[in-house]
């Protein structure tokens, strides 16, 4: 009888999953492992909400593979350490993995491969539509403009979704821990593992996806970015599935698919981007502490930056085009050093990526990959562009919800007062243009 280790990390799920696919097509039997890494927490990345759903992916998973016939064995520790010892204890002749493109994943991959050789197989193509390094420009080893990259993307031959498994059989003898449950920091978490991720696709209507995507009150966004984040959905499927739909809402949400590789294959190539400049330009950031704190706690008077920070603080997910405001308030308007926002935002995001988030952040603050590192999102322009009657301002300013219409953006110019925080900062007074060079 032949024993082989599918170790799953991002990617919790049983349809298309080529690491539990090829562990079966090796074995007859399976053990598919996941490891609770205390070296994650040791870094400071396993935060209540992204553990709390994690411990609902788990669950979820462990009950889809006990409807074919297996389980989910979780150990605790080093991921190295205890996936080299499963591997002793059956004589596993197998261990599978999906290729992270983090430094983390990076060095795990390192660690398993000098531990087992030629037993160790690690995939492609798991964790995103197109591997990091599939398409190259001439002479470099990544893209660092989505434009191009978008193009050879679009050319680049992918592979086909794979069904998920009929039968997984796992080694009676094998015996694992129980998974710890979690309080999150945040109340509305969205519901974790594949299942709730698929129905969330299935009820989804990308058709208005192109039309409503910045709409802040509408929320017509996907909402799946936890569970691509976790892998309880797969990005190769997904793809397809939004090419079957087709028009331009499920285009658009493509599009939103590249973006993610994109930033995935250049953390692949530049590691070091989770927390240097990527394009350096000799920023000397203002710190003010109490600024920081108050854009943190959705108190910065702007009423447009507050509901988006609240929406984190309350959901652990914020609406993309708040995401990009709220970066843009801190680091362009205070200009405060964005890898302070960018570990705010890793504190409370269940969706929390290091390549998206990081590299989002430094597109904002004109250090990533931007083109036009000058780029300022002005908060009163953006709220009567993407919330003109403010709608989702009085979702999440209780104190404004008495406030009709796009009088509740500028809460200083109302006759009667409100119990609301003036303006740390007036607009005119934005520091994004004093430390360039200073």
């Amino acid at each position: 009888m032949s024993v082989s280790i599918a170790l799953f990390t991002q990617d919790l799920r049983l349809h298309d999953n080529p690491v539990l696919r090829a562990a079966l097509a090796q074995s007859s039997v399976v053990v598919p492992l996941f490891v609770l890494d205390e070296r994650i927490g040791a870094t400071g990345f396993a935060v209540p909400n992204r553990a709390a759903f994690l411990a609902a992916c788990l669950a979820d998973l462990d009950r889809g593979l006990a409807a074919r016939g297996g389980r989910l064995v979780v150990r605790r520790g080093d991921a190295v350490a205890e996936t080299v010892r499963l591997a002793g204890e059956t004589g596993a002749t197998g261990v599978h993995v999906a290729a992270g493109v983090s430094a983390f994943a990076q060095h795990r991959e390192g660690r398993l491969r000098e531990a087992l050789g030629g037993r160790l197989r690690v995939h492609d193509s798991v964790l995103n539509a197109l591997a990091p390094g599939a398409v190259t420009p001439a002479g470099k080893d990544h893209y660092a403009v989505f434009t191009p990259y978008s193009r050879a993307w679009r050319q680049a031959e992918r592979r086909a979704p794979l069904a998920a498994p009929r039968e997984v059989r796992v080694p009676e003898a094998v015996r694992g821990v129980a998974v710890p449950e979690v309080r999150p920091d945040s109340p509305g978490l969205p519901e974790g593992g594949e299942s709730a991720g698929r129905r969330r696709w299935s009820r989804w209507a990308s058709a208005a996806y192109e039309e409503q995507h910045d709409d802040l009150a509408g929320d017509g966004t996907s909402r799946l970015s936890p569970y691509l984040h976790f892998g309880c959905l797969s990005a190769t499927e997904l793809v397809a599935l939004a090419e079957r739909r087709g028009g331009p809402g499920a285009e658009a949400f493509v599009r939103q698919l590249v973006w993610r590789d994109f930033h995935h294959q250049v953390l692949a190539a530049r590691p070091d981007a989770a927390r240097a400049d990527y394009r350096p330009r000799e920023d000397r950031w203002h710190r003010d502490e109490g600024e920081l704190t108050a854009w943190r706690e959705g108190r910065t008077g702007y009423p447009i930056v507050d509901a988006g920070m609240r929406q984190l603080a309350a959901e652990g997910w914020m609406h993309n085009r708040a995401r990009l405001l709220t970066a843009s308030f801190l680091v362009k308007t205070l200009y405060q050093d964005w890898r302070a926002g960018a570990a705010h935002f890793l504190s409370l995001l269940v969706d929390g990526d290091v390549a998206n988030n990081q590299l989002n952040w430094q597109w904002v603050a004109g250090t990533g990959t931007d083109t036009r590192p000058n780029r300022v999102l002005n908060p009163l322009t953006q709220a009567k562009r993407f919330d003109p009657q403010g709608a989702y301002v009085r979702r999440w300013v209780p104190e404004l919800a008495g406030v009709a219409g796009a009088a509740v953006h500028r809460p200083w110019l109302l006759r009667e007062p409100v119990d609301y925080p003036a303006p740390i900062i007036g607009l005119d007074e934005g520091r994004f243009q004093q430390g360039r060079g200073r």
